[in-house]
């Protein structure tokens, strides 16, 4: 089955990563905390499953929309 992608609604810069690449989440779980205008942003799962890929690091740029995770099944 293919991944899902975990995407930011905001743009901003990713401030902390909480998930590591195994973990299972359920849905609506913090992945991914993205720092815009002095806010922390949580990015949150949109199903459950297993993450397969982190595809920004601690300080990186994200434009809304962005795919930050990868799930699984």
């Amino acid at each position: 089955m293919a991944d899902t992608d975990v995407v930011s609604e905001v743009t901003g810069s990713v401030w902390k990563i909480l998930v590591a690449v195994g973990d299972s989440v359920e849905a609506d779980t913090p992945v991914v905390l993205i720092e815009s205008m002095k806010m922390e942003i949580p990015v949150l799962a949109p199903d459950a499953g297993v993450v397969t890929k982190i595809l920004v690091a601690v300080g990186d740029p994200v434009s809304e929309g962005q795919a930050v995770v990868a799930l699984g099944t």
